[in-house]
């Protein structure tokens, strides 16, 4: 879609005609689905209710985005082709105006509703690094990470929309006289892109990579909070558990996988070669550059590039089993880093595990979050018809520890 709007799109706009990101915002007293223009958001649920589009089913009535998603892949090209059309035919103009709402002043809200979460662990960098970092006598990456897409399951209450406070989570930690319960004291972040799922499948029906454009309807950024002291203490040996399912943010736009087409690339070259279930039959790597900040300082730039499983991938390798997929449902693609230290994407690997701390422009430093910090992560994408793209950003600051009953 690569149409001039006659609503005003300022350059460099994360938002052009080009992207049409979906959100959920509270309008009144109820929750609209909307998507983004510019510096506006068009209200979508009033502009079907006045036959602007055709909405029999109530796809855009809300509360959430998951009728829409579960509608399928030629409903959404229908409804992005008509929004398309509103929003660049000055015709549609005197009726669309009055549909058009602050994007700056919307209260969003959890666009979809999750229904599972699965968080992989598919950059090689990010892998080579931790595994430096936590066995430093052994092989970085574990026998079996360039043969499948390693993954756990998360815990879909607890994802929130960006801005939602990230309280400090308790746990048991390590120390040299034993376990000890408390505070973490290495609250870590996650730079990762996530994928929603709408068409379904029914139990014991594998998806295969040539599947994904039919379920996967869009991506968000996502920030996947991890309490390292906690975790390292937990992990073996079943993986991570408390040290994760605390928290897990992810932005308010869902920018559609129709909106990437010019961000799509090859993923890189495997070796070995990948079993044939999941050997690529269409290119679903992403140019995609995130962008973190820490209190409003930039601090790293992961580029998503470079992933070594792609999300089609992904997606083939957590159903392959018969698992079903349902509509909401949420796969991540786990901290994104690249090769350069301005690329990493976690504390852990920034800090070296806090023995190089990071220096911040007002002078002080940081291992891993302090209460109050801030967390931004934002990304671009080229956009097709030229120019680039963007996701909004994801954000969350940390809230102090609430203090546990007292057992």
């Amino acid at each position: 879609m690569s149409a001039v709007s006659w609503v005003p799109v300022v350059d460099g706009s994360p938002f052009p005609v080009a992207n049409l990101p979906y959100g959920v915002a509270r309008v009144a007293a109820d929750r609209h689905v909307v998507v983004a223009i510019g510096d506006r958001a068009l209200d979508l649920t009033v502009a079907a209710d006045l036959g602007l589009i055709d909405d029999p089913d109530r796809h855009l009535a809300g509360p959430d985005l998951n009728p829409l998603l579960a509608a399928g892949r030629p409903r959404w090209s229908a409804l992005r082709a008509r929004v398309g059309e509103l929003l660049t035919d000055r015709q549609f103009a005197a009726q669309v105006t009055p549909l058009l709402l602050d994007r700056h002043d919307l209260p969003l809200v959890l666009p979809f509703e999750v229904a599972d979460y699965v968080d992989f662990y598919s950059s090689e960098q990010h892998a080579t690094n931790v595994g430096r970092i936590f066995r430093p006598t052994q092989p970085p990456l574990p026998q079996n990470w360039k043969h499948l897409p390693v993954g756990y399951h998360g815990r879909s209450g607890t994802v929130v929309v960006s801005g939602t406070p990230v309280v400090r989570p308790h746990g048991q930690r390590r120390t040299e006289s034993g376990p000890a319960f408390g505070p973490s004291a290495r609250l870590d972040i996650e730079a990762e892109v996530g994928f929603v799922v709408g068409t379904p499948t029914g139990l014991g029906r594998p998806v295969s990579t040539a599947s994904f454009g039919e379920h996967v309807f869009g991506v968000v950024l996502l920030n996947d909070w991890s309490a390292r002291d906690i975790q390292s203490w937990e992990t073996v040996p079943l993986g991570p558990f408390l040290g994760k399912s605390f928290a897990t943010s992810i932005s308010p736009w869902v920018v559609p996988l129709e909106a990437l087409e010019a961000a799509r690339l090859p993923g890189p070259r495997q070796d070995p070669a990948p079993l044939d279930y999941l050997r690529p039959s269409e290119p679903w790597g992403l140019d995609l550059t995130l962008e973190v900040s820490v209190n409003g300082q930039v601090v790293s730039r992961p580029p998503y590039a470079g992933i070594y499983w792609t999300a089609d991938q992904q997606l083939a390798h957590l159903t392959v089993n018969g698992a079903a997929l349902r509509t909401g449902d949420l796969f991540a693609s786990g901290t994104v880093s690249g090769d350069a230290p301005g690329e990493l994407g976690s504390l852990i690997e920034l800090t070296w595990n806090g023995t190089r701390p990071l220096k911040l422009t007002d002078g002080s430093t940081r291992t891993y979050l302090e209460d109050c910090d801030t967390v931004s992560i934002s990304a671009f994408a080229p956009a097709v018809g030229g120019g680039r793209l963007g996701f909004g950003a994801v954000a969350g600051t940390v809230a102090p520890a609430i203090p546990p009953p007292a057992y």
